[in-house]
């Protein structure tokens, strides 16, 4: 996850919306953008004025920025795979965005944000197709499968894990064995499977300009 200056609440409030930067937090009344639904900084209680066309393009990219914790350099990187793939590079960016490792931890509800979702990776706490994987950034296929090692099931983040996912809904794309916390790719994620909170097509312009 790049480095921010600022804090999780704060890029939401920025954003108008929440981003889930905070897990559990960003479903209860405590979330700051519930209390204080305006742009942080001085001038924020004055409300968001109307935006230009690239104003817009700008929000769309930060806001997908920052619910995936990628910098500039990694996230243009992104575009550019995009955009070398045939099809439609707005879906494919969208793709390759959820098809990350710690992404899919997250979709799974095995990490209850993007945040722990990517320390659990790092911290080597998953098996990919049976091969222990530490990369966040790391592209699941389909038919791949992502499960809790063994010995790390005794600890009790994911004993806790355990009984707060028995109700768990994941993508039509996912499935998860919620005994083993075990889930598998069943196919990448069609367009109409891309539940996103932002227009990529706005950021594919952003970049081509």
């Amino acid at each position: 996850m790049s480095k921010v200056s600022i804090s999780k609440c704060t890029q939401c409030r920025r954003e108008g919306e929440k981003l889930f930067l905070k897990g559990e937090k960003c479903y209860t009344g405590k979330c700051p953008i519930v209390k204080r639904n305006y742009p942080p900084g001085q001038h924020g209680g004055k409300g968001r004025g109307r935006m230009s066309n690239y104003g817009q393009q700008l929000r769309e990219k930060q806001k997908a920025k920052r619910q995936y914790g990628l910098n500039e350099t990694q996230f243009y990187n992104y575009f550019q795979k995009a955009e070398q793939r045939t099809g439609d590079t707005a879906e494919n960016l969208g793709r390759l965005l959820e098809t990350r490792l710690d992404n899919v931890v997250y979709r799974l509800g095995i990490g209850t944000s993007r945040v722990l979702s990517r320390q659990l990776v790092s911290h080597g706490q998953f098996l990919v197709n049976g091969r222990s994987t530490d990369i966040p950034s790391y592209q699941v296929r389909a038919n791949d499968t992502i499960q809790v090692k063994p010995n790390r099931m005794a600890k009790k983040y994911f004993q806790d894990t355990l009984k707060r996912i028995a109700k768990q809904e994941v993508p039509v794309w996912l499935t998860l064995d919620k005994v083993k916390l075990e889930g598998k790719v069943l196919a990448l994620p069609a367009a109409e499977d891309l539940k996103q909170n932002f227009q990529t097509q706005l950021i594919i312009e952003f970049y081509s300009r």
